[in-house]
């Protein structure tokens, strides 16, 4: 792959699970878009590199993949693996439907309120059961968003910007 924007970070391997080289990693898409059929992945070191490794297992519990790999088969070689990114590239989760984004096409956008006036920028999301919040970090304040139709009113992932409307209390 010759682009960073062709990969999309799935997670970050936590810890080690287990004796034989299996890893827990924390899910950073809904984990119902990442199939139990998935062959390979790619490892992001710290500086960025990407390395291909062909699964051996993979099991989805919740926000976590528990993922083993062919070629690293005991607890000191997974060790060496926490910290690192779990990529894979973009084509390999689905097209979402208009009005629907990835959390990584989310996070970075500038905020602004429906006076114009830049609020901050998104740095996490998290679901809630109902919807996701976006948590919005401004020099002032955070603000935590919830994404529904009454206060997000746009979404431009080109232009990096999201408008709200702030509700009561926001």
């Amino acid at each position: 792959m010759n682009s960073k924007t062709d990969f999309i970070t799935i997670g970050e391997v936590v810890k080690t699970r287990g004796l034989r080289g299996c890893m827990k990693v924390l899910s950073f898409v809904d984990t119902s878009d990442i199939s139990a059929e998935l062959e390979y992945v790619y490892v992001q070191d710290n500086f960025e590199q990407e390395k291909l490794y062909t699964l051996s297992k993979i099991d989805i519990s919740g926000k976590f993949l528990f993922i083993e790999l062919a070629t690293i088969d005991n607890v000191d070689l997974a060790k060496t693996f926490v910290g690192c990114k779990i990529v894979i590239p973009r084509n390999m989760l689905k097209e979402l439907p208009p009005g629907e984004y990835y959390w990584r096409d989310i996070i970075g956008l500038n905020v602004y309120n429906e006076e114009g006036k830049l609020l901050g920028r998104i740095e996490s999301v998290f679901p809630t059961g109902s919807n996701d919040v976006y948590v919005c970090k401004g020099e002032e304040r955070e603000i935590l968003l919830p994404a529904i139709a009454e206060v997000i009113k746009l979404i431009d992932t080109e232009k990096k910007v999201m408008k709200v409307k702030l509700m009561e209390g926001l």
